[in-house]
């Protein structure tokens, strides 16, 4: 049988799997690699370390395997990052990441001066901190000398693309969250390369997710074992995590609980976002999307049980949590690293409101899960209020494999949560596109029915519910009551 690897390049980690066509899951391998913090809300790495990772893990998957049945490779990867090379292909810098924050000035005179107006015109969207383009104003206006070197711009996983095949491409759903891309008309828009002082022949080709780009380098190939591979761009990890978790049709709902959170609508054509704090994205299966991001998701428990509580016993930390759902005065907000939906404020900051002398660990424990779940439903009121509807979502991600948290989230959003039997997100997508590239489907639609299947669902209870709507009601409150004072701390 034919088999496929997904490659997910993450923020902590690159994750490899070995899909046979029939969608079940041969291998899985990991790779981790380091991050840095130059300053205070800065977030950067090195491209080289995601490549040097996932070669490493290739031979590791690869091992034991029938390597003439490989067939395809493809990704799903973090979104945003600014990753510039010069005319040697050298990476000059290391890259910006997505949940970086230096760019309010950048980002600012985009929305402020450019105008959130002119840009929803030209892209669909308006600025936030952790999209490209203010990334490369930021490294025009500080870093002039290597803003001279550039001469290709790219996408992380667009950089393994790149490496892997020596093709300079990117997908749309990822290029949407550049600030650089016509949306609607799935083109580079002329305007904002103008803006942003960028030539168009420094941006990569554009391909759909699902589409051969070329192949995998012959030298590469033969390291690995390997005979003919079919390479597909892929997509960013939020539209290649809707593949593998089946959202495909209008109005279905991924809710991916990573380190960041975020909320998938599929559209089946493009609709003009009144809002802005929604962004208007390409999906990885050729039609459009809408999506929240909250930049700390996962993150904020495993920054609370491991760093604060100080063990690795997440399961312990919930023990008894569904007795006191909808019965927590305590509050969290989940803004660890600023915030992009609906508030898109770098100097957002994490807090933790309504604590007596009473309050116990276990209140507080679930004061940071429900935080992030109140943090999703903003982006659900959304798209709620732009007229969507959303009967149920599927989830993904680290956070989705706690019991506690899927009703949580459940009974905040009041809508039935979908586990898929394979919760491996953007990995699992990305074989699936690269299934469709090498034509073992004949569209995403047809691959992902086949193959994507329900592990468990979690239904609301209208009690709790009803206490969560409440609840909610008080956590809108909290940010604009705390707003000035973020601004000076």
């Amino acid at each position: 049988m034919n088999k496929y690897i997904g490659i997910d390049l993450g923020t902590s980690s690159v994750k490899m799997l070995l899909v046979s066509a029939d969608g079940s899951i041969e291998k899985s391998v990991s790779r981790e690699y380091p991050i840095s913090y130059p300053q205070s809300g800065w977030s950067e790495q090195n491209p080289n370390d995601w490549y040097n990772a996932t070669i490493d893990g290739l031979y590791e998957l690869l091992d034991g395997c029938d390597k003439e049945n490989v067939k395809g490779i493809s990704f799903g990867g973090q979104m945003h990052g600014l990753v510039i090379l010069d005319e040697n292909d050298e990476v000059i810098r290391p890259a910006i990441l997505w949940n970086d924050g230096r760019t309010s000035r950048e980002t600012e005179y985009l929305n402020e001066v450019i105008g959130q107006e002119a840009l929803m015109e030209y892209t669909a969207n308006i600025a936030f901190a952790g999209f490209t383009a203010p990334k490369i104003l930021w490294v025009k206006e500080n870093e002039p000398e290597n803003f001279a070197r550039i001469k290709k711009i790219m996408l992380p996983k667009d950089y393994l693309a790149y490496k892997l095949s020596g093709v300079f491409a990117t997908d749309f759903s990822d290029a949407s969250g550049m600030l650089l891309l016509d949306v609607k008309n799935r083109c580079w828009s002329e305007k904002m390369c103008e803006i942003c002082s960028v030539n168009i022949d420094t941006l990569p080709r554009l391909f759909e997710s699902y589409e051969k780009i070329g192949t995998l380098l012959p030298e590469l190939a033969s390291k690995l074992g390997l005979g003919e591979v079919t390479i597909a761009i892929g997509a960013g990890d939020n539209a290649g995590a809707a593949i593998g978790t089946g959202i495909s049709e209008g109005g279905d709902c991924n809710i991916s609980l990573g380190t960041s959170g975020t909320v998938f609508i599929s559209q089946d054509k493009f609709t003009k976002n009144e809002c802005g704090a929604l962004h208007n994205f390409c999906h990885a299966n050729g039609k459009y999307h809408l999506m929240g991001c909250i930049l700390s998701a996962a993150s904020c428990n495993k920054w609370w049980v491991e760093e604060i509580l100080g063990t690795a016993n997440f399961r312990n930390e919930e023990d008894g949590l569904d007795l006191l759902l909808g019965k927590n005065d305590v509050y969290f907000l989940p803004y660890l690293m600023g915030e992009r939906t609906p508030h898109n404020d770098v100097n957002a900051k994490g807090a933790f409101i309504g604590m007596r002398p009473s309050t116990t660990r276990k209140e507080m424990t679930l004061a940071v899960l429900e935080g992030v779940a109140f943090a999703l439903r903003d982006s659900v009121e959304l798209a709620r209020n732009s007229g969507v509807k959303i009967e149920s979502t599927k989830i993904c991600g680290g956070g989705a494999k706690s019991e506690v948290w899927r009703k949580i989230v459940a009974n905040v959003l009041g809508i039935p949560v979908v586990r898929p039997l394979i919760e491996e997100g953007p990995s699992y997508g990305g074989a699936i596109l690269a299934m469709v590239a090498s034509g073992e489907y004949s569209s995403v639609s047809e691959a992902t029915s086949k193959l994507v299947k329900t592990k468990d669902i979690t239904y609301p209870v209208a009690e709790i519910t009803e206490m969560y709507n409440q609840k909610y009601a008080n956590f809108k409150i909290l940010y604009p009551a705390l707003k000035n004072a973020y601004n000076i701390i």
